[in-house]
C-alpha cells in the first residue's frame, strides 16, 4: 500500500488515499509550509508520497520522517563514513549527501529491507563476525548487496574496492570480505 506523508512533519497514513484526498492534503500542508515539495518514492517495496523541504537529505527523510533507522549519521553529513549508505535504483549512495527532493520516483533499499528479504549477506555478516558495535553495519550491508547485485562473482579485491568508502569504528575491516564472499557463494547455491 502507498503511505502518504501529508504534513510538514511527515505523518504517515497507512491507507492509500485517493488522488483528490492526496491533492487536498498536499494543498493543506503546502499552505502551512509553502516551500515543501511533493515527491513519491518506493522504500523497501512500499510506496511513499511525501512533502519535503528542499534542504532535507534523503537520510533525514528516511530516518526522521519515514522511520527507517538503518541509515546512520556518523560523520555529520559530510559523506566521509558510509554509515548512511542505501541503495537507490540499484546503486549504493550516501543518503546524507543526496537531497530528498531529487529522489522523486526512486527505488530505495535500506538494511531493513535487505534483512526482510532474508538476503544471504545478513547471515554471512553474522557467521563471519563482521561487526562489533554495529553502527556501521547497515552501510556495509547495503554496499555489499549492491556489489553482489551487479557482480555475483566478486574477488576479494572487488569486495575491498567496493567497501573502500565505508568506515568502521571498531576496525572489523578484515571480516567484511569473507562475509561478502560467503554471501556470493550462498547466492550461487540458491540459484
Amino acid at each position: 500500500p502507498t503511505k502518504t506523508m501529508i504534513s510538514a512533519a511527515c505523518s504517515t497514513a497507512e491507507t492509500p488515499r485517493s488522488s483528490s484526498d492526496a491533492k487536498g492534503a498536499s494543498a493543506t500542508a503546502a499552505s502551512i509550509a509553502p516551500e515543501l515539495l511533493p515527491i513519491e518514492l518506493t522504500v523497501n517495496g512500499g510506496k511513499y508520497r511525501c512533502l519535503v523541504a528542499p534542504n532535507w537529505s534523503l537520510r533525514q527523510l528516511l530516518r526522521d520522517e519515514v522511520g527507517f533507522t538503518s541509515p546512520k549519521d556518523w560523520c555529520g553529513g559530510q559523506g566521509a563514513c558510509g554509515s548512511c549508505t542505501v541503495i537507490m535504483n540499484g546503486r549504493p549512495i550516501l543518503s546524507c549527501l543526496t537531497l530528498a527532493c531529487e529522489c522523486d520516483g526512486a527505488r530505495i533499499e535500506t538494511a531493513e529491507g535487505i534483512a526482510k528479504t532474508k538476503h544471504p549477506i545478513i547471515q554471512a555478516y553474522i557467521n563471519n563476525n563482521a561487526f562489533q558495535c554495529g553502527y556501521c553495519t547497515p552501510g556495509f550491508v547495503c554496499t555489499s548487496k549492491a556489489l553482489l547485485d551487479r557482480n555475483p562473482n566478486p574477488t576479494e579485491a572487488d569486495v575491498r574496492d567496493a567497501l573502500g568508502g565505508n568506515l568502521c569504528r571498531c576496525a572489523t575491516y578484515q571480516r567484511h570480505p569473507p562475509a561478502v564472499l560467503e554471501a556470493a557463494q550462498n547466492l550461487k547455491q540458491k540459484a
